[in-house]
């Protein structure tokens, strides 16, 4: 997933530090990557966890896996390669915003776990909180809010992460929520909590 860095590229150094952004947000910048297969959850419990940290005064975004398909990588299709490369620019663009001080709320399948250690790797491990969202593949496929599973069930759909691809459970994440078991609100309560530390 790594690329090499053209030899007459530098990066430039500014006069603003990591902590001076940190001081002047009055918080620490911070990386929670959401995990799970296809509507196990991710996305309505970081818009729900991103609505109440904003509420408490924090600068937070949302990168939803959705919606930087939409832009930043509406090349790229479902392959493995491209979902690695994928994960290798959200990784990016979410170092780069923790950087700066932000809490940035990842919420994307990224199906294997090379994935998920390049990310935590790119942003520093003690600025990112693995989150796996749990669900049983039956459950996501009652879900169905993209209608994906009904899809892949009329062969209209390759490489389906759960079904016709891999998903590789997080073997050591901070927090498992079982969306099973658990409602919006108590996974919500859980999330914040291991963020907040309350």
């Amino acid at each position: 997933m790594k690329r090499k860095v053209n030899s007459n590229i530098v990066w430039h150094k500014g006069n603003v530090t990591y902590d001076d952004r940190c001081k002047n947000l009055n918080q620490e910048g911070l990386v929670v990557w959401f995990t799970g297969l296809s509507g196990s959850g991710k996305s309505t419990i970081a818009v729900e966890v991103e609505k109440e940290l904003i509420r408490r005064g924090k600068v937070v975004y949302r990168l939803d896996g959705d919606n930087i398909r939409y832009g930043l990588n509406c090349d790229l299709g479902f392959s493995e390669k491209d979902r690695g490369e994928n994960i290798r620019r959200i990784s990016e663009v979410a170092a780069l915003f923790k950087d700066a001080g932000l809490i940035i709320l990842v919420s994307s399948i990224s199906p294997f776990k090379r994935m998920r250690e390049f990310a935590k790797e790119k942003v520093g491990k003690d600025e990112f909180l693995e989150i796996y969202v749990k669900c049983s593949i039956e459950t996501c496929a009652k879900r169905d809010p993209k209608g994906l599973y009904k899809k892949v069930k009329k062969g209209e759909l390759d490489n389906f992460t759960g079904i016709s691809s891999p998903y590789e459970e997080p073997e050591i994440p901070d927090l498992i929520i079982d969306t099973n078991n658990l409602s919006i609100e108590e996974s919500v309560f859980k999330v914040l909590e291991l963020i907040t530390h309350e």
